[in-house]
């Protein structure tokens, strides 16, 4: 069994429409509600030096549910309880040394351009979203169509409504039954470069001539944008369109990513990539734009749960794995000056994109070769 999530469009009625607004509006008050008190119990406990006092799950969601206000009682219950096993989560996340980069929770701001919640208590009735009714609601309940769900089967799970750029939009996760690929018997590695995937069977272009299109648009909205009054009805005008473009490059760059891992699963048995340390590469600011939009690391974690999922084996290289430089044809590892860098190599005058190697001779594409180090590992 696995969870499945598909991420459709919804088109609410009027009256559902304001069912959607006041749970994201209800969502975002819980938060910031449960934050502060949690924050208020934790100093109380330092103070007092006393680690029973210490907020957690339970005491922090019975505080809120027994102050709860009239008007709550006509909104889902299950708001309030899932933000507070959310706001639990990111606590626990955020003292944990393992994740470093997690950040201490914030309030949330009603000026974000994303907002939403969740419920598990939502169904699907007759292909359409049916959220569970509050007994004291003022609205009239219906149920809500939906628009580009491949497959509604499977058990409904914690569903995420959410608003963004006036629509609104659902993620559906279906737990459901995957049966195995079929075994091929190959292999194969992919290296991961600035604008396109190398592996044994050519190459993917990660960014076309229609995303350079939209990345031009983005640049002439955000100098537009950067030349309006802050919040006034032009700025909220452009900021609108920027972030239409910003989802319609991420919708190409999914499509890509989503058909490419597919056709990984579909056709081999065992997928050697690199466990690159994308956020420290990102640091150096050496490309560091062209990182980010090559988008590494949804790629390793689409293709790591389709494995997961159709039975394949995904092989990490270590960090530390020399792909690069070391030569596919002898295993002559380069160092110090002899490495390639993003510039090619200076000593030796060869260029970024070619690999010479100075103890056979071998000379061929720094990609091929970096793809046949990677396939060794397999």
């Amino acid at each position: 069994m696995v969870v499945k999530t598909q991420k459709v469009r919804l088109y609410p009625n009027a009256q559902m429409q304001q069912v959607l607004d006041e749970l994201c509006d209800y969502r975002r008050y819980c938060w910031n509600k449960g934050l502060a008190l949690w924050q208020d119990l934790y100093e109380q406990a330092l103070i007092l030096d006393d680690k029973k006092l210490k907020p957690n799950e339970y005491t922090v969601r019975n505080e809120l549910v027994a102050n709860k206000e009239d008007w709550q009682y006509q909104l889902s219950a299950r708001t309030l309880q899932l933000v507070v096993s959310d706001l639990a989560k990111s606590w626990k996340n955020f003292f944990n040394e393992a994740q470093v980069d997690w950040g201490k929770p914030k309030f949330k701001s009603k000026k974000a351009p994303r907002q939403g919640f969740k419920t598990d208590r939502a169904k699907i009735v007759n292909g359409k979203l049916r959220l569970d009714k509050p007994r004291e609601t003022k609205h009239v309940w219906s149920d809500i169509k939906i628009k580009g769900a491949k497959s509604l089967e499977g058990d409904l799970k914690v569903v995420s409504i959410y608003r963004e750029r006036g629509h609104y939009y659902a993620s559906l996760p279906f737990e459901i039954t995957i049966k195995h690929k079929k075994k091929t018997k190959s292999k194969t590695a992919v290296d991961v470069n600035v604008g396109h995937f190398n592996y044994t069977d050519g190459i993917i272009n990660t960014l076309p001539k229609q995303l350079s299109r939209r990345y031009q648009k983005i640049k002439h909205y955000q100098r537009m944008l950067s030349k309006k009054v802050q919040d006034s009805n032009n700025y909220v005008k452009m900021r609108t369109k920027l972030q239409r473009e910003y989802a319609k490059v991420t919708n190409i760059q999914h499509d890509l990513i989503q058909k490419f891992t597919t056709n990984l699963v579909n056709n081999f048995d065992t997928i050697v990539i690199e466990d690159l340390d994308v956020k420290g590469m990102q640091m150096s600011h050496v490309a560091s734009k062209g990182l980010q939009r090559s988008i590494f690391g949804y790629f390793r974690q689409v293709l790591t749960y389709k494995c997961e999922w159709y039975g394949k084996e995904l092989i990490l290289a270590d960090k530390y794995y020399p792909s690069t430089q070391r030569c596919s044809e002898c295993g002559f590892v380069k160092t110090k000056e002899d490495k390639i860098t993003l510039q090619g190599n200076r000593k030796h005058n060869t260029k970024h994109n070619e690999y010479v190697c100075y103890n056979c001779g071998a000379i061929m594409d720094r990609d091929v070769n970096a793809v046949m180090n990677l396939l060794a590992l397999a």
